[in-house]
């Protein structure tokens, strides 16, 4: 068994410094679980310590049904892939991946039979009498995988093995990843700041803020409902937009908001802890929002249908357009993701920006989501939307 238990994990460099603040995590038998969070949140760190290249201060790690506090790293069954590809120089493909084997005095047929697997799995076959400086960088990634494959490990771990390479092996790489993942059934865990590459490979995402854990969960569960307004904006590119609002009106399960603006929006949320006058935070994606020339909406017809933007920057992606606006009163700038049939602006343009209520999230005075309530056509909220 190949599961990883964390406990209570504690880590500090020296008295003050307390890095790691008492981490509990369950990591099932071959699941793919990915760390993520912004440089510096201690996602390397812990990993480190699961691989025994850093001492645990407090808490327990236990690798299957044993306690691996105080076991060498080189008696835990893992393997490690770095950022770096740490292949030596001087030897071939072969013998890099076949070195470990060797100084663990396995038989040379059993060294070969190892090798030659991972190399076919890794579809490296023909490379294995190139040295490291005739392969690319993807190759050279895909041979620093094989050397820990033909380990057979309990579980594999990678610290932001992918962050040398370009965008294109990038894709590529995390394909082979998940392939990979799919016919080892191996436990896997995965450090990146990348959230693109914690949503396509994660079975699940543990997202990491300064030391502690802020939310686990499956990757379209993070992206749907996230916990908190730090996992909202981490998650998702664009980042969620977050808009000033204050609570005009409170029931049980709706809230009116008042943006900066002075328009006047309902949604339908717990309103637990929340009273009339609270700052709160509006959050939208940038894909739940739509548009309306503003020439198309006669004054009297803008109260039911959204609010007056102004766009200031207009970026043409190919397959998608993100406009960058402006709401008065709003300090910060608004993305909103349309698709390329959508009215088309220009730096300047005012138009009506429609907000999918059902897909809004709401955050309150500490950050913390509130509970989203499904809304059905008996349900609706009383007033859905209007501007002052």
């Amino acid at each position: 068994m190949s599961q990883v238990k964390l406990t209570g994990i504690v880590k500090d460099y020296g008295d003050h410094a307390r890095i790691i603040h008492g981490i509990d995590l369950d990591i099932a038998d071959g699941e793919f679980v990915v760390f993520v969070g912004p440089s510096g949140c201690g996602k390397s760190t812990l990993l480190r310590m699961i691989a025994g290249l850093e001492d645990i201060t407090a808490g327990e790690l236990h690798i299957g049904d044993t306690l691996a506090n105080d076991i060498a790293p080189a008696k835990r069954g893992l393997a490690m892939v770095f950022q770096s590809y740490a292949l030596y120089p001087h030897m071939s493909v072969y013998e890099n991946m076949a070195f470990s084997l060797k100084l663990a005095g396995m038989k040379r047929q059993q060294v070969d039979d190892a090798v030659q697997q991972a190399a076919a799995i890794l579809q490296i076959s023909h490379l294995l009498q190139r040295k490291p400086k005739d392969l690319s960088g993807g190759q050279r990634q895909r041979v620093a995988i094989g050397r820990a494959i033909v380990r057979k490990p309990a579980v594999f771990l990678f610290d932001e093995p992918l962050s040398n390479l370009d965008a294109s092996l990038r894709v590529q790489m995390r394909i082979e990843l998940s392939r990979l993942h799919q016919e080892l059934k191996t436990t896997m865990i995965y450090v990146t700041h990348d959230q693109v590459e914690a949503m396509t490979l994660g079975e699940r995402i543990v997202v990491f803020n300064a030391g502690r854990i802020e939310q686990v969960g499956t990757p379209l569960d993070l992206y749907d409902n996230p916990g908190n307004q730090f996992v909202a904006g981490f998650l998702g590119a664009p980042k969620m937009n977050f808009l000033k609002a204050e609570a005009v009106a409170v029931a049980d399960n709706e809230v009116s908001l008042r943006l900066a603006d002075a328009s006047i929006m309902t949604l339908a949320v717990s309103a637990l802890g929340i009273k009339p006058g609270d700052g709160l935070t509006l959050g939208i994606r940038a894909e739940h929002m739509s548009i309306s020339p503003l020439s198309e909406v006669d004054a009297a017809g803008i109260g039911m249908s959204g609010i007056v933007m102004c766009a200031e920057l207009v970026e043409h992606l190919g397959d998608s357009v993100i406009v960058y606006a402006k709401l008065a009163g709003e300090p910060a700038m608004i993305a909103i993701k349309l698709s390329t049939d959508a009215p088309m602006l220009k730096a300047g343009d005012r138009f009506i920006a429609r907000l999918q209520q059902q897909r809004c999230h709401l955050f309150d005075t500490s950050g913390k989501a509130c509970k989203r309530i499904p809304v059905s056509s008996q349900t609706a909220p009383s007033q859905p939307f209007y501007s002052a």
